[in-house]
């Protein structure tokens, strides 16, 4: 079972980083080779703040294009990618453990649009059988450790695997670009680079996604931003805007703010309180 990298600000926020390194854990894992087609990795959050003197705290996490299956007690779920931050309130002792699809990855399993899904999350059992609930059951139930959950998920989509689509390749080459080049702010590169025709593309995206193209790609842009904060390269605002092809400051801040949660300026002072607490 191999472990996947975490990389800055790509999906939960460092804004509780002394909290993560005593008492909240997230690992990734990467899913077997048949099933490494539609689904990115394994994610596992665990934490414990049954300890004297650990508060209770709001965990934020930023959006990705991608669909989550979630097995949390009470909450279990597959969910459309989100359009904006969004907050888990963590308190006392728990674990909740999830399987990323690739963008795109999900479609096959339902053969519906993805978009559709944003208001109303699937259960477990709509997609993968009645036997999806003796499954969610052994995860809530028995204690499981990293290898078995993962085990558990694997037997529960290894029978419902469909045909490889190769639209989920294209569009994660299409992701791919996307995170690589930082240079790429505008959707019509996209088509140029891939040789689509605009309104293809985002079709194809809204049935295959669930976010649009322009979506995907302020949000990269956004999240290379957080990143070049977390490693104190930069501070200039207006540069750092105009090098993510906005065209004013006041434009990134706002999308800045509804992707993270702060404005640039308040998560570099919040960065930096963390790395240098004195």
């Amino acid at each position: 079972m191999t472990q996947v990298q975490l990389k800055p600000s790509m999906g939960v926020l460092k804004l509780h980083q002394q909290v993560e390194a005593n008492r909240f854990r997230l690992v990734r894992y990467a899913p077997s080779e048949e099933i490494g087609f539609f689904v990115k990795h394994y994610w596992i959050v665990s934490w414990d703040l049954t300890a004297a003197g650990d508060e209770p705290f709001l965990q934020e996490v930023v959006p990705n294009p991608c669909v989550n299956l979630v097995v949390e007690r009470g909450k279990s779920a597959i969910f459309a990618p989100a359009k904006q931050r969004h907050a888990h309130y963590i308190e006392g002792k728990g674990t909740v453990f999830g399987v990323k699809f690739k963008p795109g990855g999900f479609y096959p399993f339902v053969k519906t649009a993805i978009s559709g899904m944003a208001e109303h999350p699937l259960g477990l059992h709509e997609v993968f059988g009645a036997e999806a609930r003796e499954t969610e059951h052994a995860f809530l139930t028995e204690a499981n450790g990293d290898e078995r959950m993962v085990e558990l998920a694997e037997a529960m989509i290894r029978p419902k695997l469909p045909v490889p689509d190769e639209n989920v390749t294209l569009i994660n080459r299409i992701v791919d670009q996307v995170c690589e080049d930082r240079t790429l702010t505008k959707v019509d590169e996209l088509c140029e680079s891939f040789d689509l025709n605009k309104r293809k593309l985002q079709r194809l995206f809204e049935q295959y996604v669930g976010v649009s193209p322009k979506w995907m790609i302020r949000l990269y842009r956004i999240q290379n931003a957080a990143e070049a904060i977390d490693l104190g390269e930069e501070h200039d605002w207006l540069q750092l805007s105009l090098k993510l092809g906005y065209y004013d400051q006041a434009h990134f801040t706002k999308d800045f703010k509804l992707l993270v949660g702060k404005t640039p300026e308040e998560y570099g002072r919040k960065q930096a309180a963390i790395h240098d607490p004195a």
